[in-house]
């Protein structure tokens, strides 16, 4: 009998298993474009658990073992800004990254902008132009390429939006 994978809120004691699972994950993407110092790589403990307390953190898990993680946050402009969707190799290619996305995007949707609790607009994020794979589970979701952002000679960011749903109106 298998398990299934089930998505909640990631808490304090998820901080290594998410720093691991980010370290695992990043490889792939250090390779394809030739850079071992990219942040999540070199990202600390303290500095994650920092960021758990600030974000929104989901985490996938297979029993105990967490192997799916995403984070993000509404800004004061109402922007659903997402970052870091890491799922395990092993996991990968099995809708998991999609659901994930889902997920915190129902989240971010429900808090709404700090600045007063109003609506999510939208949703932004981004990813290298090398990494196809992201690219077309972003289009997949709906994401539409907005910019691409020259960061060096190897490497350029493609920023990606998706409009908000409109919250269904009450019917007098």
């Amino acid at each position: 009998m298998g398990m299934s994978v089930i998505i909640s809120a990631a808490d304090a004691e998820d901080a290594e298993q998410i720093l691991k699972l980010q370290y695992l994950g990043y490889q792939a993407e250090a390779e394809l474009y030739g850079d071992w110092a990219i942040e999540p790589l070199t990202q600390t403990l303290e500095s994650l658990r920092a960021e758990l307390s600030e974000q929104h953190f989901l985490v996938a898990r297979l029993g105990d073992e967490v192997v799916g993680t995403v984070r993000g946050h509404v800004d004061d402009d109402g922007i659903g800004r997402i970052g870091r969707l890491v799922v395990h190799p092993r996991m990968q290619r099995h809708g998991l990254g999609g659901r994930l996305l889902e997920a915190l995007e129902r989240r971010l949707a429900e808090d709404g902008s700090p600045e007063d609790g109003s609506p999510v607009t939208a949703y932004r994020l981004f990813t290298g132009h090398r990494s196809l794979g992201n690219l077309r589970l972003y289009a997949r979701q709906g994401y539409r390429q907005t910019a691409v952002e020259p960061v060096s000679s190897s490497l350029s960011f493609v920023h990606l939006e998706k409009p908000a749903a409109t919250p269904y109106a009450a019917t007098a």
